[in-house]
């Protein structure tokens, strides 16, 4: 993107801190046309701009990618802050991106829901990609069907030859000439890819597979809602366990029974997470991605989890845990 940009003699705006507030400030003082941020900076623009005097400025395109982006969060930025947003998929190993969600041609006469929903997908290979398939364990592509998951993997020109120096996560990662992305994604019945979680992300409960994002972008949908990651805890019966970290928009003040309702009423039985914990904002990294491993350590600890130690957390009111009839 930097170098597209000094190629045709535009500027380039870096941030030395990421705020929603400083964005809006730049895009307006500066007169920024184009904003490439990851979902969890799309988040604080929305919330910056619901504050703002008069709103945000208008004229801005989004690339968002770095993670997968909640329909949500496309809903609000397209709808309530009125910048248009464009999702890619890719990895540093792919040279950045493989995968672009080209519009269709009737996405314009789509519901605002549905039409997020389709943007929420990470789409179809990009012109010089490569190829980009989603695989079962054996390689087999899956099913185009939107239900089943597999693996996306990734061959062509922009794939990385290996890792320097390391010829044994080369081999890991670069299984029959293909790069593992370590993505477990669906292919709809029209081809176009949707991540469902990472492989190390994807909760075991009493042998059934929960995606995170899945979760998320239910209760990310919540109105009192600004942000949440779902990460898995130990569970002495079931294995592991989902507990959502939850940050609530300003001045809201969800409880564990109403999300656990709204879950309830849209994520089948065992996808519930069985805690709530209310913070006001996640880990991230320099670029916005939420640092799950570091939540990950935390609900490890958690005593009501199975783990060793403390953590403040707000169970659902009543009802059973995952994986539980």
């Amino acid at each position: 993107m930097v170098w597209a940009t000094l190629a045709v003699g535009a500027a380039n705006v870096p941030l030395l801190r990421v705020t929603g507030e400083t964005v809006l400030e730049r895009v307006r003082r500066m007169g920024v046309t184009v904003l490439c941020a990851a979902p969890t900076v799309l988040g604080m623009i929305v919330r910056a701009a619901r504050a703002a005097p008069g709103g945000a400025p208008r004229g801005v395109r989004v690339a968002t990618a770095g993670g997968a982006p909640t329909a949500a969060v496309i809903q609000a930025v397209e709808e309530e802050v009125g910048w248009p947003v464009t999702h890619l998929y890719g990895l540093t190993e792919t040279t950045a991106f493989a995968t672009y969600c080209e519009p269709p041609a009737d996405l314009e006469h789509m519901p605002a829901a549905e039409r997020a929903r389709f943007k929420a997908r990470q789409g179809v290979p990009l012109l010089l990609a490569g190829r980009v398939r989603v695989v079962r364990s054996d390689g087999r592509p899956v099913a185009a069907d939107g239900r089943e998951m597999g693996e996306v993997v990734v061959r062509g020109n922009v794939v990385m030859a290996g890792y320097h120096g390391d010829p044994v996560a080369t081999a890991e990662a670069m299984g029959g000439g293909w790069l593992r992305t370590g993505d477990l994604a669906v292919r709809h019945p029209d081809g176009y890819i949707e991540v469902r979680d990472r492989l190390k992300d994807v909760i075991k409960s009493g042998g059934e597979q929960i995606p995170s994002i899945e979760v998320e972008g239910v209760l990310a949908a919540h109105p009192e809602v600004a942000e949440v990651a779902v990460v898995a805890a130990p569970h002495p019966h079931w294995g592991e366990t989902p507990v959502a970290f939850v940050v609530p928009h300003a001045g809201r003040r969800p409880t564990a029974e109403a999300l656990t309702e709204h879950c309830r009423a849209r994520l089948t039985h065992f996808k519930v997470p069985t805690r709530f914990v209310f913070v006001p904002e996640l880990p991230r990294t320099a670029s916005g991605k939420v640092r799950k491993a570091e939540l990950r350590r935390l609900v490890e600890g958690d005593p009501a989890s199975g783990g060793q130690g403390g953590m403040a957390v707000a169970p659902p009111a009543t009802g059973q845990g995952a994986g539980e009839p």
